[in-house]
Order: C-alpha cells, then structure tokens, then sequence
C-alpha cells in the first residue's frame, strides 16, 4: 500500500492553532537547513559508497525528468536531506466511528485532504488520541517523501533511499507532476495524473537505459489488493447507511472487518500465489481510517492512459490536456475522465 506523498503542503496556512503552524514551520525550515547539494554530498569522501550511488542514480533521473519528460527544471531533488529519524513525518487520519469519509484538512495551498500532517510522531500520536477521544477510528502513517508543490525546492530524503531503484525515480517523477498540474480538492485527479505519469515516466526511463520493461507482478498483486479494500470500504457503507441502531452497525462492522480477513487468506493463498507482502498490513487492527488510503492512487490513470493515447504519446500535448481538465468543474472533470476510462 502506498501513502499520499502530498504530506505536509500545509506550511503557512490551514492550521488549528498557532502551535500547529510553528510546529510545520519549524520542521520544513529544518529540511532546509540541513540540506545540501546532491553534487556536494556525491563528492564528499565521507559519503558511504551506498549513498552515493543511490544519490548519483537520483541526480539521473532528475535531469531526465526534465528533459525527456517535460517537468519542471527547478531546483527539487537536486538537495539531499539526511534525517534523523526514519520518516520525514507521520500523517494521522481520521473517520467516524460510523462512516468511511474522511474527517477533511482544509488549507489554502493544497486545498482538502483527507489527513493531518506532522513532523514529529509524539505530535501525530497526541493528535490522534485527539481524534479517538472525539470517537473517530484513526490511523498513523508514516510518510517518506512528500512535496511542496514547488513553494519550495523539495529534497530527495534519506528515508527514500530505502526504496528499489524504479520507486526512488518514479517518486521524482511523481512529484514534480504534481509541481506541474494541481487541483485543490480534488485529490484523486491529483494523484491518479501523477501516478500515470510516474509510470510512464519508468517505463520510458528504463527504455533509455537498455533495461527491460518494468516487472508487473507487484502492480498486479497492489492492484488486486487494493480492489479487496474498496470492496470492503464499499459494503461498509452500504451498512452504515441502513436505518439501524449504532449498536447493530457496530456488531456488523466487526463482522465485515473479520469476514475480509478471510476474504483476505484466500486471495492471498490463491490468486497471489502465497504472496505474502500484506501480512504485515493485516496483522494490524482495522478500522475505517486504515482504508482511506486505497484507491487513492489509481482511480483514474487508466483515463490518463487514454488522454496520453489520444494525443500520440507527446508530453507537452498531454499536459496541455490534463490542464483543459484540471480548469473545468469538479462534475464536468469526473465525467470527462469517467469517458476517457471507458472509450
């Protein structure tokens, strides 16, 4: 499962408190204090060979990104930030007890999203003992990269290098999409176009290295995953919806929530051939917060397939077309897209 990456795009607004905006201040001020150039920190003989060559890779794919895929050409990913911690931030997420919306972060920058970013755990973790004292089912995840939409010139962080070679580049990809194309509100547009592009991007990035085409197995089994999730978001709502008692909707809900770690062993020792990747995930609780996640990512990128089809697969025409998009009406937008995944 992957996280949002647009993590933390609330500095300067959208906070509750003034301690809420001083803590976000200080956390991005801190990235850029502790920043240094890629070239630096490639040349430095102090640096492990390991991250070199990882930085060196990421300094690759960033001039490629520019060049061969049309993305900005600022000054992003040419920083490197070693943290001292394991993440850059943890993101709390939050629902109903009852429901499967999201409890909405408005800001003015990045616009509504479905979470509430923090540079320090003890913070995220305070925050969402906040959350469960108010009665919502809450989740913690933890973020490695995210990105500021060009305010500010995002480094790759040392919490990315633990990522295989095609997900660091197809990160940078990712994120300078969304430096490029940006709608407020409408995180499923933002992500799905980043996403297409972020694997278009890898597929064209490892073409031009004489390497072969990127191993599906993963996509598949993240794909078939996340299609058992929506599922059981999806009959989840239709419970909360009925006119019972909040007492026999919470019976049922742990029932769907037992009955899907069935549904789960059997996909797993089935069609994923024993894979077993998302013990991990399943070993934890669940509850409505953990699932808002899912389907973030890939809702529309078969459209973005198309819309890139359409246009004989030349970048400059496909973001011209993604911006026609992105200036319509949220309802004029999702029917558009809705034409493009079915043509």
């Amino acid at each position: 499962m992957r996280i949002p990456l647009i993590a933390l795009v609330v500095l300067l607004a959208g906070y509750r408190s003034l301690g809420y905006y001083a803590h976000v201040a200080h956390g991005q001020a801190s990235l850029i204090v502790h920043r240094r150039s890629i070239e630096a920190v490639v040349d430095d003989p102090k640096t492990p060979d390991a991250t070199r060559r990882r930085l060196a890779l990421a300094a690759e794919a960033r001039r490629f990104a520019s060049s061969a895929l049309g993305l900005p050409g600022n000054r992003s990913y040419t920083y490197y930030v070693q943290l001292d911690r394991p993440w850059v931030a943890w993101n709390v997420f939050a629902t109903p007890e009852l429901s499967v919306a999201a409890v909405q972060h408005c800001f003015p920058i990045a616009g509504c999203v479905a979470y509430r970013g923090y540079f320090r755990e003890d913070l995220a973790r305070r925050e969402a003992e906040r959350e469960r004292a108010l009665g919502h089912d809450v989740s913690i995840g933890e973020v490695p990269a995210y990105s500021t939409l060009g305010w500010f010139a995002d480094p790759v962080l040392s919490s990315m290098l633990r990522w295989d070679d095609d997900t660091l580049v197809g990160t940078i990809f990712h994120e300078l999409a969304h430096q490029k194309i940006y709608v407020k509100n409408d995180s499923s547009f933002n992500e799905s176009y980043a996403t297409f592009v972020e694997n278009e991007g890898v597929r064209q990035w490892r073409r031009s290295r004489g390497l072969a085409a990127p191993d599906e197995k993963g996509d598949r089994l993240e794909h078939g995953f996340t299609a058992q999730v929506l599922a059981l978001r999806d009959r989840l709502k239709a419970i909360y919806a009925q006119p019972w008692g909040d007492d026999a909707k919470r019976v049922a809900k742990a029932e769907e929530f037992e009955d899907f770690r069935g549904r789960y062993l059997a996909w797993r020792d089935g069609e994923a051939g024993g894979d077993r990747r998302y013990d991990r995930w399943m070993a934890q609780p669940l509850n409505n917060a953990r699932l808002l996640p899912f389907g973030l990512y890939d809702t529309w990128v078969p459209s973005f397939a198309a819309l890139f089809d359409g246009v004989g697969r030349e970048w400059p025409s496909f973001y011209a077309a993604v911006a026609r998009l992105a200036a319509l009406s949220p309802t004029d937008r999702t029917r558009e897209l809705e034409r493009l995944k079915h043509d």
